[in-house]
């Protein structure tokens, strides 16, 4: 019976035993991504026991990888990527490039080919975002400015690979591989006629699709049927993904992104997101089953060097770059050790590299399952390096005198400009964050005339904001010496425009030893920080659901308002 039903046998063995190892991974303190893969090793064909059937198993992970890509794309924003644009760019691309040269030296070493070196280089130079978003999120750190730059720099490296997934199936024939389209046509041919199909297709989605796609979410979502809504949402992603392939030459990872990176235009992109969470889940479980499926755990017997090798590049190679770097562009020293933490570690976009290679003949088995054993150790001792952090960084200080000075050197936007008009100086009000709250606040105060200094983490946001004119200072107003240089002991306000309740009561307590008489007025997401704040008297504070909610029942109460009496006729 189980011989006549593989697909069923191998769904069931997948997601069985990806539960348990993922259970047992997430108990350990280690990302359930590892568990994953070991279950696939488990019931793959190197190990003995079961074996799932790992054509069928291939042909799932398809799927897992387009709706993988499709939830990068739905949650891709080109707005916070620019918003930290002068460090992601250069900072990705450097250390893409630098850790794909260090992976073709060692492959070199090795005696491989240059075009295996190659793709071997380019799979260990990609992070994984799923384990860096789900590092972030477990440390509360995901929306800090460190958060936001570890996130963009791995959206550039997405970026990069996607291009590196839609140039390589043209390029193999030259490297050496098997060519992936009919190899009559010239090079350049070939080349130009990929590239004019991903512009066809792209100018198709931009075009078409963000109009078509919004229109038709908004048609299914009128029949009121949740059914309906999240099928629309993943036939969208497979349909986009499929037809990309079929029509344009494109690959299924490219069309899913777009078609995420699409829909998220689109009103309904956090119904979408929530509709598609569990079965996106559910699929990227299988793709990581499969991939684990073509280890050979061997190679750790076989060549126990060769791995260390490989570990070395992703975690000491690839985080003493993304380190280097970052403390070049003149960034903090935590910063720093933020964005080498995130960076040390492979995942989903290594696989689907590694992945192609192998189909197109670039990159040996052993270089697969190298790549695997890379992601593994890697992925499990990510969680370690995150913890180290603070500590590291304490014991730096303390030994280093490099390290202090590093630390302490002068931001160029820590200081307000010599040229500021002193109306800022004196009566002002302080304004800690300049998100979507703090850019309305800031509107209404310049509308007035009313003097303000922004606080703001986001150095380049703060370039921008003095090229506008704005008086605006960078870093954590957690840090006295922000406080101190946008003249607190002189505002006649703070206004803390960050929901970022952890840290309030030490810039409240920095503002009222500077400035006693302040004004403090604050805002919040949670209905019990709200009344702890209120009961212990800090300020004014604002939670978004009651002044949304107080804003509404105004409108409607005016709708049912009664009509004014007429004023009583006088007596003659």
């Amino acid at each position: 019976m189980e011989h006549n039903i593989p697909l069923i046998t191998t769904i069931a063995a997948g997601f069985g035993m990806a539960l348990i190892l993922g259970f047992i991974a997430e108990r350990l303190k280690v990302p359930a991504l590892v568990g994953y893969l070991v279950a696939g090793i488990l019931i793959g064909p190197a190990t003995p026991g079961f074996v799932a059937d790992v054509h069928i198993a291939s042909q799932l992970s398809e799927i897992g990888v387009m709706l993988l890509m499709f939830g990068v794309g739905l949650h891709f924003s080109l707005a916070d990527l620019m918003a930290v644009k002068r460090i992601a760019i250069p900072g990705a691309v450097v250390q893409m490039t630098l850790a794909t040269l260090l992976g073709m030296a060692l492959s070199w070493w090795w005696d491989w080919s240059w075009s295996a070196g190659l793709i071997f280089g380019l799979s260990l130079s990609c992070a994984s975002t799923v384990v860096l978003l789900k590092a972030l999120e477990a440390r509360g750190v995901l929306d800090t400015m460190n958060g936001r730059i570890a996130v963009g720099w791995l959206v550039v490296e997405d970026l990069a690979t996607v291009l590196v997934l839609v140039l390589l199936p043209p390029l193999a024939g030259v490297l050496g591989g098997a060519p992936a389209m009919e190899g009559a046509a010239p090079l350049w041919r070939t080349i130009g006629q990929t590239l004019l199909g991903v512009s066809a297709f792209i100018a198709l989605m931009l075009i078409v699709g963000r109009r078509a796609l919004p229109w038709m979410l908004w048609q299914v979502a009128r029949t009121g049927s949740r059914e309906l809504f999240t099928l629309a949402v993943v036939a969208s992603a497979i349909g986009i993904a499929y037809g990309a392939s079929a029509l344009f030459n494109v690959s299924f990872a490219l069309g899913a992104f777009f078609a995420g990176m699409v829909m998220r235009e689109s009103e309904f992109s956090h119904r979408a997101a929530h509709e598609s969470l569990p079965l996106r889940d559910a699929f990227s479980v299988l793709f990581f089953v499969s991939v684990g499926m073509l280890f050979e755990p061997a190679i750790l017997v076989q060549a126990p060097a060769h791995v260390l090798g490989v570990v070395a590049i992703i975690i000491v190679g690839k985080a003493m770059a993304a380190l280097v770097l970052v403390v070049a562009l003149r960034y903090p020293l935590n910063t720093a050790l933020t964005v080498a933490a995130s960076l040390a570690q492979i995942g989903e976009f290594s696989f689907i590299l590694a992945g192609l290679g192998l189909s197109l003949a670039l990159l040996p088995t052993e270089g697969m399952s190298l790549v695997l054993a890379g992601a593994l150790i890697s992925m499990a001792l990510n969680p370690l390096l995150f913890a180290g952090i603070v500590p590291l960084q304490r014991w730096l200080l303390e030994h280093s005198g490099l390290a202090r000075r590093l630390e302490q050197r002068g931001d160029p936007y820590a200081e307000l400009p010599v040229s500021t008009d002193n109306q800022f100086l004196h009566g002002q009000v302080v304004l800690v964050g300049y998100g979507r709250v703090g850019r309305r606040i800031a509107g209404a105060l310049q509308e007035r005339g009313i003097p303000f200094v922004v606080a703001e983490q986001n150095r380049e946001l703060v370039e921008d904001l003095r090229n506008q004119g704005m008086a605006a200072v960078s870093g954590n107003a957690t840090d006295p010496a922000v406080l101190v240089q946008a003249h607190i002991a002189n505002a006649a306000m703070l206004v803390v425009a960050t929901p970022d309740t952890l840290n309030v009561r030490q810039m409240v307590d920095t503002a009222r030893t500077l400035n006693p008489s302040i004004e403090i007025v604050l805002r919040t997401h949670s209905e019990d920080e709200l009344q702890l704040l209120r009961r212990d008297g800090i300020g004014t504070v604002f939670l978004g659901e009651e002044e949304l909610a107080r804003g509404m029942a105004c409108h409607v109460l005016q709708r049912f308002e009664p009509p004014p009496k007429p004023a009583a006729a006088g007596h003659a």
